[in-house]
């Protein structure tokens, strides 16, 4: 879970809002003060934090709950509404034609992620291509190259040039009719001296880049506060990526940072996988922390992995209580696409990311994993129509999925139930409609 600390202390003090029996003076100025210590405790700016309280204070003392909404859930609300407000305004990267600078201090994950920016516009439908910049660090050639390699995009590079300027100058002009998105990967410091300046503002001439994007390690802490400014200052950052905000104790510094320079959040990365990278929206974050689940992201994910596949097709099937190994087997295939279920149960309202422990989760994905094994071993009629599975037909199938008999009438008996649940679904006519109608089908 991003900002775990954090996460847990915001969800007890919510919860001691929901189980006040009044909300007075008294118990807003407990919650301030609870709120205050989670906040200096995940490193966020003290500033903001003081700004942040006072703010939910004031709202939380002299503000009328709306028309149908409780005294309890008015304040709860406003704790939300002044949390997300510190972490800026949403902005998301234009989907377009397009030149992305990357900069950063060396070790802040520059490189990993233009890799995952590079695969983030891929799977919008454009045509991305990386270009190594980074002419003094000697395996950063080698490094964006293996990137370039893994996500399967085009990649420019001379790993012999001392010259950034001219390499990034050779690389826009090779990708200028056949790439949409040209990422520009450019040197790091460990701190920001003045040659890293100057190059940054000649690259910064020489490839007129539309997004300016500076890369902070979320472990940085306040570090990352007077980071943001330097480089703003020199070059005008469009927007910042944090990276390495999973479980990270001192995430908030970072995020406070954005605050400090006005410069929106774009990305978070979560993890060294290219998949562990996500847009950031401040309410969804928020509600995630606080552990009301991020459903938009959830829905973002499930659309992702739907992509190739008929959906609607799919839906349909489904619904209507026609449901075989065949189905299950395109529902474990979304499932699996989606990511670990670890960080699929943070998007669940809830908090059920906090009642699901880690070893079930982890148990549950290799049972998936395995069902999906024997049910490759089965054939096309067997998977269409699972009755036909009896005693010499579970010892093939095990067989030739190197499983045991009790995996195969293990998946069986899944597969049952599921579509038990499915029949019992399409048997509730108003509620298909319903569903049918918000997945805008059969319009």
């Amino acid at each position: 879970m991003v900002l775990d600390n954090l996460g847990e202390s915001l969800k007890k003090t919510i919860q001691k809002i929901a189980n006040a029996v009044h909300i007075d003076a008294t118990l807003v100025k407990e919650v301030v003060r609870d709120i205050q210590r989670a906040l200096l405790q995940a490193d966020v700016n003290v500033k903001l934090v003081l700004e942040l309280s006072k703010k939910i204070e004031q709202r939380a003392l002299q503000e009328k709950p709306p028309a149908g909404m409780s005294n309890r859930e008015h304040v709860i609300h406003i704790v939300y509404d002044e949390l997300v407000h510190i972490l800026g305004e949403s902005r998301q990267l234009a989907i377009k034609k397009q030149v992305i600078m990357m900069v950063g201090l060396y070790g802040q994950g520059k490189t990993t992620t233009a890799g995952k920016i590079a695969k983030y516009f891929k799977k919008k439908g454009l045509r991305p291509a990386l270009i190594a910049g980074d002419v003094h660090r000697p395996a950063a050639y080698e490094q964006l190259k293996q990137i370039a390699e893994k996500v399967e995009v085009p990649f420019y590079g001379d790993k012999n040039a001392k010259d950034a300027v001219c390499v990034i100058k050779e690389g826009l002009e090779k990708f200028r009719r056949t790439a949409d998105v040209l990422i520009v990967d450019t040197s790091g410091r460990h701190k920001l001296e003045d040659d890293l300046i100057e190059e940054m503002t000649d690259i910064f001439k020489a490839a007129k880049p539309d997004e300016k994007l500076l890369v902070i390690d979320a472990a940085m802490g306040q570090q990352a506060g007077p980071q943001a400014k330097a480089f703003n200052d020199a070059i005008g950052i469009t927007g910042i990526v944090l990276t390495k905000l999973d479980g990270t104790a001192k995430g908030g510094g970072a995020l406070s940072a954005a605050s400090e320079v006005g410069a929106p959040i774009v990305f978070v990365g979560t993890g060294e996988h290219a998949t562990d990278f996500e847009t950031f929206d401040p309410a969804g974050f928020i509600s995630r922390l606080l552990g009301m689940g991020d459903l938009k992201s959830l829905l973002e994910r499930a659309e992702e992995s739907l992509k190739g596949a008929d959906a609607e097709k799919t839906a349909r099937r489904l619904m209507s209580g026609k449901f075989n190994l065949n189905d299950m087997y395109e529902q474990m295939e979304m499932i699996s696409k989606m990511g670990p279920l670890s960080k699929v149960a943070e998007l669940l309202p809830g908090g059920m990311a906090g009642k699901l422990k880690n070893a079930d989760m982890n148990s549950t994905q290799d049972k998936l994993k395995r069902f999906r094994v024997v049910m490759d071993s089965m054939t096309d009629e067997e998977r269409e129509n699972p009755d036909l599975i009896r005693a010499s037909r579970i010892t093939r199938i095990a067989r030739g999925a190197g499983a045991e008999h009790k995996d195969v009438k293990e998946l069986l008996k899944y597969y049952n139930m599921t579509k038990k649940m499915m029949k019992g679904f399409s048997s509730d006519r108003k509620m298909r409609k319903g569903l049918m109608r918000q997945l805008q089908f059969g319009k």
